[in-house]
């Protein structure tokens, strides 16, 4: 079955996510519709690109994202799509898709024009424009049909993490906080293993807080599961599904996690410093 994913800032509360999924469905009542999420932060790109980047290769190939956050419709902002790693990707041409594919080239992008039928009577660009171009592609239809070849999307600068040799430090930053509290850097394990450190003798500083080893994964902290309980509260550095560096309190949650705990935000710094 035919996939189209849906991720957007407009929340469960008002009808919009349901317009979206209805319109889809008129068009095409086989297709199946699978949300990503639709709890992203109003107008947040950084924390659409994360949830978008690690959710999308895990669907079939040839599946079509939609990406409806900051997606209002204006004669001076186009909608474009990407056609990148075997998938399709809309979304408005406001710098979030060169956020997901910041280290991946697409294979080709559009202008979505529609045979130029877009007015100044777009009232909602999720239902008159991703939908219907979504279906299309979802046909069979070819990209060529909906959009024309588009050279100069807007791009955005992506956190990078930074080496100093002489400091023998990784300079990085929080990037995104997740429903548990955990805090994400922009601290990779590629990024690490580039520069050929050694995750030996070395600190991670955060505000005035310091941990000094980097769990793989989680069943790394519990050496001993009848006393799990235990490590309940632990702070603790690991490397996440994405291998980012990633804050936690172990079993913690949005109120008692790493987040309200460290009391850490997105932008801040992270160090890691090696002896």
């Amino acid at each position: 079955m035919a996939v189209i994913t849906f991720t957007s800032d407009y929340g469960l509360v008002d009808h919009r996510v349901a317009s979206v999924k209805g319109t889809i469905l008129s068009l095409n009542p086989n297709l199946q519709v699978v949300d990503i999420s639709h709890q992203i932060e109003a107008y947040n790109l950084l924390q659409t690109a994360y949830i978008v980047r690690n959710a999308y290769s895990y669907f079939p190939s040839g599946t079509v994202h939609i990406i409806s956050v900051d997606s209002f419709f204006t004669k001076d902002r186009k909608a474009i799509l990407y056609k990148a790693d075997g998938h399709y990707f809309i979304a408005a041409d406001n710098g979030v898709l060169s956020l997901i594919f910041y280290d991946v080239k697409p294979e080709e992008v559009y202008e979505i024009t529609l045979n130029n039928r877009f007015d100044d009577e777009v009232n909602f660009t999720s239902t008159d424009i991703f939908a219907p171009v979504a279906v299309h592609l979802q046909n069979g239809g070819l990209p060529e049909v909906i959009g024309r070849k588009f050279k100069t999307p807007k791009q955005l600068s992506f956190p990078r993490a930074v080496y100093s040799e002489n400091e023998r430090m990784i300079i990085g930053e929080i990037m995104y906080i997740d429903n548990f509290g955990n805090v994400v850097s922009n601290i990779s394990r590629k990024f690490i293993e580039k520069h050929n450190l050694v995750l030996e003798n070395f600190i991670i500083k955060f505000r005035n807080l310091a941990l000094s080893k980097i769990y793989n994964q989680y069943t790394e902290l519990v050496h001993d599961w009848s006393r799990e309980h235990e490590y309940h509260g632990k702070s603790v550095a690991v490397f996440n599904d994405a291998g980012l560096l990633e804050l936690t309190i172990y079993k913690g949650n949005s109120e008692n996690g790493a987040r309200s705990l460290f009391g850490l935000k997105v932008g801040e710094n992270i160090y890691i410093e090696f002896a």
